[in-house]
């Protein structure tokens, strides 16, 4: 992987790239466990980034919701 900082949907393309070499016949196993790892990695980096979002989706909303009610 590069230096540059990867952004959640350059982790989801890699993803796919992952699971589409896994689906190939081509590639071996020693290859295919390299490819698993990697993309547990970016798996769990995506589901931590969606987590973040959801709650600061969440804390806007109630940010919101308490300036309407006042």
């Amino acid at each position: 992987m590069s230096a540059k900082k990867n952004t959640f949907e350059d982790s989801l393309l890699r993803l796919k790239e992952i699971s589409e070499l896994l689906e190939s016949e081509s590639t071996g196993l020693e290859n295919s466990i390299k490819l698993y790892e990697e993309g547990v990695k970016l798996a769990k980096k995506c589901y931590t980034t969606l987590s973040e979002a959801e709650l600061k989706i969440n804390e806007l909303k109630s940010d919101l919701e308490q300036s309407i009610d006042q």
